[in-house]
């Protein structure tokens, strides 16, 4: 049985910072490309960060320079550190797999607010 569990979420004020996890199970994750999406409320789940099996990132333009992914393969986990967090920086964050196929995990909400 496949599953990715985010932690790491929580209320942040703005400027501040947070460090999001995924653990995996149930896949060979050393296999995998990783990414992190968000979900801000009303709209479109978008890709703000992936990591690749071989460990190349790509960030997008609104979070460069303010986010970093990585991973720990021995750990089976994935991490994104973000720091100078804004107020639409808010959303549930969500973990996924990708290879032949997508897997999900449930997502951790980041709220940010003064």
């Amino acid at each position: 049985q496949v599953q990715l569990v985010e932690s790491g979420g929580g209320l942040v004020q703005p400027w501040g910072s947070l460090r999001l996890s995924c653990e995996t199970s149930g896949i060979i994750f050393s296999m995998y490309t990783m990414n992190w999406y968000r979900q801000a409320p009303g709209k479109q789940r978008e890709l703000v960060a992936g990591i690749t099996s071989g460990g190349s990132t790509n960030n997008a333009d609104t979070v460069k320079g303010r986010y970093t992914i990585s991973r720990v393969n021995a750990k089976n986990t994935m991490y994104l550190e973000m720091i100078s967090l804004n107020l639409e920086d808010t959303a549930v964050y969500y973990c996924n797999a990708k290879r032949l196929v997508y897997y999900w995990g449930q997502g951790t909400q980041v709220t940010v607010s003064s």
